[in-house]
């Protein structure tokens, strides 16, 4: 039963953040429009068509990610099965309510990611609409970890009040820095499509406002390591540091793919790697400040 379990929402996880890489990869390939309607593919065929204006690789690396959504339907879809057999089984009235509430929001996320994923197509992939499409997956994605933590009850630990206060303050700049790369992603090259709108912003400078963001947020997870190790209790004190110190290395790898990929002209690959590592930040603080009591009360 527990394998079961985990396996279950261990997959809603990953095909969470997995849906976030592929969906990078449309936009890296430059694919964003090679099924340039929605909900069909081209006019009359939900599928891709011999010899479409937008190429055939294009159309079916786009219409591929299209297919993907429904394989993160169907764990969703296991995902809220398992909270119905199971949730009786936690006595606690406000475990059984968090964990509704949250296979709740996958179903109802799912949703409002498909139709913002048509009006991306309808809007020729507008870049404030294909950064709100990354900002609601990562919300999705947070939202999918906090179930399976729940569901398989995971450890859970009480920072002191100013370990709490700083791993919110980073959990908060986490969001803007990501926030800020879908920025920086609207105003470059790799917007999804050749023809697809950017933001009139300097590519130049705001990539440089990403950057001081990211290097403010690798400084305030190195203060937070030093706090931690002189004022949490001892008897959970190395698992605390752990997950913070988990947490700040792949910040350190990820700014480093930043600035190379920068320096090297976005190539395709980093830009991926980039891709994959936000993902990665933002499970670590996520999982950090769930872990430390630091996004609920109970």
């Amino acid at each position: 039963m527990a394998s079961v379990k985990k396996f279950i929402y261990t997959a809603l996880v990953t095909f969470q953040a997995g849906i976030i890489v592929t969906g990078g990869a449309v936009r890296l390939t430059g694919s964003g429009l090679g099924c340039p309607t929605w909900p069909q593919c081209t006019p009359g065929s939900y599928t891709p068509v011999p010899h479409q204006a937008q190429g055939t690789l294009h159309s079916w690396i786009e219409f591929g990610n299209r297919l993907l959504t429904f394989v993160l339907i169907l764990s969703i879809l296991a995902a809220v099965g398992g909270v119905l057999r199971w949730r009786k089984q936690y006595s606690e009235g406000h475990e059984r309510r968090a964990i509704t509430l949250l296979a709740l929001v996958q179903i109802a996320g799912v949703i409002a990611q498909i139709v913002l994923g048509g009006i991306t197509v309808l809007t020729h992939l507008n870049p404030a609409t294909v950064g709100a499409h990354f900002l609601l997956s990562i919300v999705l994605l947070a939202a999918s970890l906090s179930l399976r933590q729940r569901m398989l009850r995971t450890p859970r630990f009480t920072l002191t009040p100013t370990s709490k206060i700083l791993v919110r303050v980073i959990l908060g700049l986490t969001a803007v820095v990501l926030t800020i790369g879908t920025v920086v992603t609207g105003s470059g090259p790799h917007a999804g499509d050749i023809q697809a709108r950017r933001y009139h912003l300097d590519p130049a400078k705001i990539s440089w406002l990403h950057a001081d963001s990211v290097i403010a947020l690798i400084a305030l997870t190195f203060g937070l390591l030093l706090l931690m190790r002189t004022t949490e209790d001892v008897a959970h004190r190395s698992f605390v540091v752990k997950k913070a110190t988990l947490f700040f290395l792949i910040c350190l790898a990820q700014g480093l793919i930043g600035y190379i990929q920068y320096f090297t002209g976005l190539p395709e690959a980093l830009v991926a790697a980039h891709l994959l590592g936000a993902d990665l930040v933002w499970l670590g603080i996520w999982n950090l400040a769930y872990s430390g009591r630091a996004l609920h009360r109970h």
